[in-house]
């Protein structure tokens, strides 16, 4: 299993689609520091004049902990995309390819095949997320420096002292691999009804687009279904930058993100187990 495993991620990381993902974050992270860094303090300063005049903020307040969050909030809207760019080619480029039935003629189950292909785009998803981790914060840090950060909400204002928020980010973003995984649970299961890549990844984008359009409605209709939508919930990461951390809202969407991650993979086992691969 364990070479298995190893030939699955050999697999991703060969093809350049992979790359274009750190890519992508390491570009959007560069840009959105650079403008940061020539014209934050003067977006801050007007966005926070009301706050100003209240209260006397001083100090570094364009530092690289409030740099990071604001990539977050922008990156974390583009990474199911990236994240479907592989999980969504698992089962449906090797029957593209004509190879499904070749790697199931090895002493390996249907099942199996499966939970392999789920655990390498798990690792990959992992890996994609520490590296906005790396670039997001850590190069943010290195560029702005430390401080308190300055959480703007819209109903409040949160100041988190600098010594407070490194583990609120390590928090942040383990929460952020969760939903991120139930995004490549989702593209997998795509992926098995599939015989081109390009049909789970556009569709896994679709189902995250309008789900999350229904989870920002402000009505009657939607307000009903919207706890039950794993999109709602992957923005449980922020609770980790409120003053007093929500745990139990957090615990609950862990939780709903890991039914939706089950019931996805359970889905995938249960269709690929019966799927005719020799037509």
């Amino acid at each position: 299993m364990i070479r298995l495993l190893q030939l699955e991620l050999y697999k991703i990381f060969r093809r350049p689609r992979t790359y274009i993902s750190f890519g992508v974050v390491t570009a959007t992270a560069i840009i959105f520091q650079l403008a940061m860094g020539s014209g934050g303090k003067e977006f801050f300063e007007f966005g926070m004049q009301d706050i100003s005049e209240q209260f006397n903020v001083q100090g570094n307040i364009i530092n690289g902990y409030l740099v990071a969050y604001l990539i977050l909030q922008s990156l974390l809207i583009q990474i199911p995309l990236l994240v479907a760019l592989v999980a969504g080619d698992t089962l449906a480029g090797e029957a593209n390819i004509g190879t499904l039935r070749l790697v199931l003629t090895r002493p390996i189950t249907r099942t199996q095949l499966v939970l392999i292909k789920f655990a390498a785009s798990t690792i990959y998803t992992i890996l994609l997320i520490t590296w906005l981790a790396v670039i997001a914060l850590f190069l943010s840090l290195a560029i702005f420096g430390e401080g308190d950060m300055i959480n703007l909400k819209s109903d409040a204002f949160v100041m988190i002292l600098k010594d407070d928020v490194i583990w609120r980010y390590i928090c942040a973003f383990g929460f952020a691999i969760l939903a991120m995984t139930t995004i490549a649970a989702l593209s997998m299961f795509l992926s098995a009804f599939a015989d081109n890549g390009i049909g789970p990844i556009i569709a896994t984008m679709g189902i995250v687009v309008v789900l999350t359009i229904l989870s920002s409605l402000e009505l009657p209709m939607f307000n009903a279904i919207n706890p039950y939508l794993f999109t709602a919930h992957m923005v449980g990461w922020k609770g980790f930058f409120d003053a007093d951390v929500p745990y139990a809202a957090i615990r609950h969407s862990a939780f709903i993100l890991l039914l939706y991650t089950g019931g996805f993979l359970g889905g995938t086992l249960y269709y690929f187990n019966r799927k005719d691969i020799n037509s």
